[in-house]
């Protein structure tokens, strides 16, 4: 049972932070406007995808859980 109990907290904890990043991200002036970010504009459609702003928080959360699992 306690490493059930473990597991919930730490969906608990994960779900709380991935809620307060994407409440910041929109505060974040750079991203949306890096070199590399794809925009197309049609008559009707629009289509953003922030390539180079994904690559840059893929490498945070890379080396946010290298570390942590260095010093664990």
């Amino acid at each position: 049972m306690g490493d059930l109990a473990r597991i919930i907290i730490l969906i608990g904890v994960s779900l709380v932070v991935v809620g307060l990043v994407m409440l910041a991200i929109p505060k974040l002036p750079f991203l949306g406007k890096l070199p590399g970010d794809l925009l197309v504009k049609r008559e009707n459609f629009t289509f953003f995808f922030p390539l180079t702003a994904s690559i840059i928080i893929s490498l945070i959360i890379s080396l946010v859980l290298y570390f942590i699992n260095k010093f664990r």
